[in-house]
């Protein structure tokens, strides 16, 4: 099976919640508690692509075409906090089908979000995850986050009351002087997105070796 990273589009909104949907019904990984309807997760894609970015990942067998390949996997990022200050931080989300966990996919994934972020003049990439998600609290702690504090019993989900735990990681040196931050123009994100796709077809050219 081979992956591939891309910019999401408005119409893959009904793969992107077969990806996100088990989350939201099955697990406290997602605080909503009602699945978003297609349409309204469309909307939530077009708002990301024109203030942000939005990731989808795909899979497939080598060769297959793009139209017969799906989403498994996606990733974005928004505003941390809505005061003018907070504009240097953002607030990430990044969600993997079972099926494609292990094979370095969330890494790269992961990583060219943060690259983007980076290239847009994000300084401080925030991740906010359940406490008993320690699988992803594990993974961003790889990744260069560290924990930086938790909300004890501020949400309820499935009748229990659960805490939450803020990761953050640098980006970017903090300078006395930074300056606004400006959505990372469509090609740079491409080539960005180009180079970790290399590196995901490395690593599957390391599997099959």
């Amino acid at each position: 099976m081979t992956f591939r990273i891309r910019l999401a589009r408005p119409g893959d909104a009904a793969q992107v919640l077969d990806v996100y949907a088990p989350y939201v019904r099955d697990t406290t990984v997602s605080f909503e508690l009602a699945v978003p309807s297609v349409d309204d997760y469309a909307q939530r894609i077009a708002h990301g692509l024109a203030s942000t970015t939005y990731l989808v990942v795909e899979a497939g067998g080598a060769g297959v075409h793009s139209d017969d390949r799906r989403i498994v996997g996606f990733a974005t990022y928004g505003a941390f906090g809505h005061r003018a200050a907070y504009q240097w931080s953002a607030e990430t989300s990044i969600y993997l089908s079972d099926d494609c966990t292990g094979h370095g996919v969330g890494a790269e994934l992961l990583s060219c979000l943060e690259d983007i972020m980076r290239a847009g003049g994000i300084v401080t990439s925030e991740a906010c995850i359940c406490s008993e998600n320690t699988g992803s609290i594990a993974f961003h702690r790889r990744h260069g986050y560290r924990v930086v504090g938790e909300h004890r019993s501020c949400a309820s989900k499935f009748g229990r009351w659960l805490s939450i735990q803020w990761l953050e990681k640098p980006l970017a040196a903090y300078r006395d002087d930074p300056e606004p931050p400006t959505p990372c123009a469509e090609g740079v994100q491409q080539l960005i997105i180009d180079r970790a796709n290399e590196r995901l077809a490395g690593r599957d050219g390391a599997r099959d070796a």
